[in-house]
């Protein structure tokens, strides 16, 4: 079982230049806010939550923040990174309120890719996560997509997977039924088309 936590200290140097000085110290800037209290501004060392995050399941999960010493439960709600070097550079993390619903980006797996692939089509995946709501204790790790009876020309939008319990998802909830992936017939090349023509 992965542990999912994180320290931190608070800080009250803010600002951009106090931020600069933390990331050359090896330190992320973040702010803890939501579940009816004050937002906090915390800094994190960069190999712990560098660690932490090279495993996807964190990204879905509920992680236990101490910060000083007091312990609360969070979710990651927007990480930016360094454009071209990916590094991250700062963290937003939201309080998990016992029975109180949160919503999430949750990453999507896709199972049997190989099924649509024998019968001539190729994969496309247009979403690689989906924003889901639900209670911490049902967050999901990931969202399963299985592409076994996909057939060439078809789409699978949010309305074709089966949401685990107590989960929904938010595009759905607002109408909007997004396409997840798409199986197409393979794109030939122009030359290869007037061969056969010939």
């Amino acid at each position: 079982m992965t542990d999912f936590t994180l320290n931190a200290q608070a800080r009250t140097d803010l600002g951009k230049g106090a931020s600069r000085r933390l990331r050359h110290a090896l330190n992320i800037p973040a702010v803890v806010y939501g579940g009816n209290k004050p937002a906090e501004s915390v800094t994190i060392l960069t190999k712990e939550i560098t660690k932490l995050f090279e495993n996807e399941a964190a990204f879905s999960h509920v992680i236990e923040l101490n910060i000083d010493g007091a312990k609360q439960n969070v979710i990651i709600k927007a990480m930016q990174r360094h454009p071209a070097k990916q590094f991250i550079m700062h963290a937003d993390f939201v309080r998990v309120v016992a029975g109180q619903k949160l919503t999430a980006k949750v990453p999507v797996h896709f199972i049997n890719e190989e099924a649509p692939v024998k019968k001539g089509g190729e994969i496309s995946h247009v979403a690689n996560e989906i924003e889901v709501s639900c209670e911490a204790k049902d967050l999901p790790e990931f969202i399963e997509v299985d592409l076994a009876n996909a057939e060439v020309g078809s789409i699978i939008h949010l309305s074709d997977l089966k949401a685990p319990k107590g989960v929904e998802f938010v595009a759905l909830a607002h109408g909007n039924d997004l396409a997840v992936a798409n199986v197409h017939a393979p794109r030939v090349a122009p030359e290869a088309a007037e061969g056969a023509a010939e």
